[in-house]
């Protein structure tokens, strides 16, 4: 029987991740935040109700003790379940990353706590069931590593200013090693999620060290297979601490929310692997309109970059794939925990709870496959000009003069203009508050005669597919549209749109869109794919 890839541990080998096959892997994952660590954001609350046990005390306070827990307990058990984990699979993910609330899985006086890792091994089973890995990932470390709502802490990072918590943390990677040391369904450990944000970052940044180090040499006492995976400080943006190999079975972790979607942006990240010889990884990104999502993924996997987004499924969102409806009564709760009005009673508060939980299940959520087409350029999707291949000259693009935007693909010698007109400003890449998607300030590609963009796209079954190239409305000279190198007959649409229809034996997997222009200047808009219209 042929070895499956699935069969032993996924390793580091010669900078790069493999499986157990020797092939070299690139992960495609999705967080499974809110779960064991509800941040409130993503129920929709404003500061004061963020944290999890800010989260539990209003629970507490809104339904009593009593039914506070038994809502906790029902939330375990259906905010993920084997649906999800069905559904992440069919979508195409490998892997999911599981963060993880320490006072879910130990004690303070070092006891492991059954009731939280039998549901990690009741996820571990699903997935084991699909084949896709899982990343263990402490989130919330005991005393906290980052001093905000999203590690559960008290408002500073107690991680490292008690050793109590520093040797409690140990314990529970070493505990967790042994558990898990022979399941070939866990990617391996990340050890401290986003640790010393803002100014903490200057104050423990040793003290992180020394505890990245007694982790690791205390997983390996009882686990030499599984990846161990490292994010730097300040939102696992700053790698100053990465300046040897702790271990070569280990892999640096960064994240990405609201910076331009562009190679300078993540230049460093890759220096300083290549520097090291070790693999890196996007471990968190997402939060943004579909446009972003294109164009940052794209990057990602043009640069051997694994990723993995954030969140699976939120509380009424439009930016995850999941959205949890939320029942009529949800309004009052949350203004009650925003402080805008008075608490409904009991009554109605626990029957909206009860409604709640009764809306977490998968096929009962709200489902925006248009996220998850973004992120593996999956048709049908719309792509934004600017989100063409990053593989440099010759392979994403061909130009012969170019006026790079600062600020956004300025390496790139391709011409973008923000709002209509060359600019020196850099776009605006902000934060999407969940419920309305960005207004970006409108980027479009300027080619002139003869120059090209390419953009990599998947089609999911064979068929004929419908490319419409949108451009300037006033533009008269149609554009040259190749699909994986045959050009295709084009159709004028009218108001600046183009369309061509690939061949009906077109058939499913990657291909490539490029788009020349012809006889005049061609300001592109940008690129939509969709099935035949007949």
């Amino acid at each position: 029987m042929e070895r499956s890839m699935f069969d032993g541990f996924v390793t580091v080998n010669d900078g790069a991740i493999v499986d157990s096959t020797g092939h070299q892997v690139l992960l495609r994952g999705v967080g499974l935040g809110n779960w064991l660590l509800p941040e409130g954001y993503m129920w929709r609350l404003s500061p004061g109700r963020e944290s999890p046990r800010e989260i539990e005390a209003l629970i507490t306070e809104l339904v009593g003790a009593t039914r506070a827990r038994r809502f906790w307990d029902e939330y375990l058990d259906q905010f993920i379940t084997r649906g999800d984990i069905q559904q992440i699979a069919a979508a195409g993910f490998n892997h999911v990353r599981l963060p993880i609330n320490w006072r879910h899985v130990i004690d303070p006086d070092g006891t492991m706590r059954p009731q939280g890792l039998a549901l990690i091994d009741r996820l571990i089973d699903w997935c084991t069931e699909q084949r896709l890995w899982v990343l263990l990932d402490l989130h919330g470390a005991p005393g906290g590593q980052t001093g905000t709502n999203i590690d559960d802490s008290n408002g500073r990072p107690e991680l490292f200013m008690d050793p109590a918590n520093m040797d409690l943390t140990v314990a529970l990677w070493r505990e967790l090693a042994s558990r898990y040391r022979d399941n070939t369904t866990v990617l391996g450990y990340d050890l401290l999620n986003e640790p010393l944000p803002n100014e903490w970052q200057h104050t423990y940044p040793s003290e992180l060290v020394d505890l990245y180090q007694r982790i690791t040499e205390a997983i390996r006492e009882v686990d030499p297979n599984h990846l161990l995976m490292y994010e730097g400080t300040h939102w696992a943006s700053n790698w100053d601490i990465f300046t040897d190999v702790w271990d070569p079975n280990s892999v640096l972790q960064f994240h990405r929310y609201w910076a331009p979607p562009d190679l300078p942006s993540i230049q460093h990240f890759i220096d300083v692997g290549a520097e090291l010889g070790l693999p890196i990884y996007m471990g968190e990104g997402g939060e943004n309109n579909t446009d972003w999502l294109a164009t940052a993924f794209q990057l990602y996997e043009d640069h051997h970059v694994g990723w993995n987004f954030w969140p699976w499924k939120k509380i009424d969102t439009l930016t995850s794939p999941c959205s949890v409806v939320p029942p009529p009564g949800w309004s009052d709760i949350i203004a009650f925990g925003n402080g805008e009005t008075s608490a409904p009673s009991p009554k109605d508060a626990w029957s909206t709870l009860e409604e709640l939980i009764n809306n977490m299940a998968f096929d009962k959520c709200d489902y925006h496959p248009e996220v998850i087409n973004a992120l593996f350029r999956r048709a049908p999707l719309s792509i934004p000009a600017t989100g063409f291949g990053f593989r440099g000259p010759g392979i994403s693009y061909s130009t012969q003069s170019s006026t790079p935007l600062r600020g956004f693909r300025h390496n790139d010698s391709v011409t973008i203009l923000q709002a209509g007109e060359t600019t020196d400003q850099a776009p605006f890449f902000g934060h999407d508050d969940g419920r309305t998607r960005l207004a970006d300030e409108k980027l479009t590609v300027l080619l002139q005669p003869g120059e090209w963009v390419t953009f990599d796209i998947e089609i999911p079954h064979p068929g004929n597919w419908t490319v419409v190239v949108v451009t300037d409305p006033d533009t008269t000279a149609p554009p040259i549209i190749g699909f994986d190198g045959t050009p295709l007959t084009v159709g004028d649409l009218g108001n600046g749109e183009w369309q061509a229809i690939t061949d009906p034996d077109t058939a499913a997997g990657r291909h490539t869109i490029r788009i020349e222009a012809s006889t005049g200047n061609l300001q592109l808009d940008r690129v939509n794919v969709r099935g035949d219209p007949s």
